[in-house]
């Protein structure tokens, strides 16, 4: 294990952190200037820029035939997203959630990811299956823009102004540098990951762990880092529309894109494991419904939902790592989650939907 490992690993850290800052900030007073909504960048600019690590490595991993790290790439970002980015940010403070979220945008996820599931079904995802996962991004986007034109959101505006405070967005070029933040953040936020991911890999080959494992864990998380650290210090900012459009957006962008690019740049298209079929699918469709009751009530993810979250993730990578070395505490670990915790939580989301719409009506 080399210096040159630790040295990729602060350094990427370090870049996340400050692509992070300039990213949301150059948002955040974008936004300002042009009365747009911050849910509404959230969902866009900042869940596209997020989603390029995962963009990047599911098209060059489809490009040199490996379907497998693409398909599982963006399933174990999904999961991360929602289980991780949104557990560790409700710990730090409960977010807020806007209702278009309930509405529109996570039943979009659903939808998404429902299409994805079943053009999945017969094993791959081809190339007309990438065109139909990119015109739904295109339409979902077009839709977002427009309805932004709409919602011009007072609130937001005086949100960014406390926040931030009037800056230069009255100067008549203050557009531009807000812009070259942007990108400047977005391009900090894919450099840091791949400085993370790299020195991540170098570290869990020289603990000895398999090329699936890292596979399975370091490369999924390590994608959704700039997910992570956008998340997290929009929430120390205080801008938690963004934190949780982030993520969310940042869903619907690596199903349709991300899956979408890498089906559109393979003469053969993704292919499909059966594990993936039959266990991640349909964890992160599990995963994804299980917001809309969380969401619901009171419209906020409190800390003990961002808690449950985040056990939920801890459980799912230990799966991961034990199915993967074929420990034989698996079948405990799976029974303990299907007759024990998957039950409960069940019954636990359905009484906190109840009670959200009893308080609806």
């Amino acid at each position: 294990m080399s210096l040159i490992t630790f040295a990729y690993l602060i350094g990427g850290l370090v870049l996340l952190v400050v692509g992070a800052e300039a990213l949301v900030r150059g948002a955040a007073r974008l936004a300002s200037r042009f009365g747009i909504p911050p849910l509404i960048i959230g969902l866009t600019v900042v869940a596209f820029g997020t989603s390029a690590p995962e963009t990047a490595v599911s098209v060059q991993a489809s490009l040199g035939g490996s379907g497998d790290i693409a398909v599982g790439n963006v399933i174990g970002s999904n999961i991360a997203n929602i289980l991780l980015i949104l557990g560790l940010s409700a710990l730090i403070a409960p977010l807020l959630v806007s209702r278009q979220l309930i509405r529109l945008d996570v039943p979009v996820m659903i939808g998404a990811g429902l299409l994805c599931y079943a053009l999945a079904w017969n094993g791959s995802i081809s190339r007309l299956d990438g065109a139909v996962l990119l015109a739904a991004l295109v339409g979902y986007t077009v839709f977002l823009v427009i309805a932004s034109q709409k919602e011009k959101a007072v609130a937001g505006v005086d949100e960014f102004a406390t926040e931030f405070g009037p800056g230069d967005s009255d100067k008549p070029f203050a557009w531009v540098w807000q812009l070259l933040l942007i990108l400047l953040g977005l391009g900090l936020l894919v450099g840091g990951s791949n400085l993370l991911i790299e020195g991540a890999v170098d570290l869990a080959r020289a603990l000895g762990l398999s090329e699936l494992i890292i596979g399975l864990t370091v490369v999924a998380v390590g994608t959704s880092m700039p997910e992570l650290a956008t998340s997290v210090l929009a929430v120390i900012k205080g801008e938690r529309d963004i934190a949780v459009g982030n993520v969310v957006g940042s869903c619907i962008f690596n199903l349709l894109l991300v899956l979408g690019a890498g089906a559109a740049v393979s003469a053969e298209g993704l292919s499909i494991s059966p594990n993936a079929q039959s266990f991640d699918f349909p964890v992160m469709l599990a995963v994804f419904v299980a917001c809309l009751p969380i969401f619901f009530s009171g419209y906020c993810i409190r800390r003990w939902e961002g808690l449950l979250f985040f056990a939920y993730y801890l459980a799912y990578t230990l799966y991961l790592v034990m199915f993967a070395t074929g420990l034989g505490a698996i079948d405990l670990l799976r029974d303990a989650m299907f007759w024990f915790a998957f039950p409960l939580t069940a019954v636990t989301l359905l009484v906190i939907f109840l009670r959200a719409w009893q308080r609806q009506r």
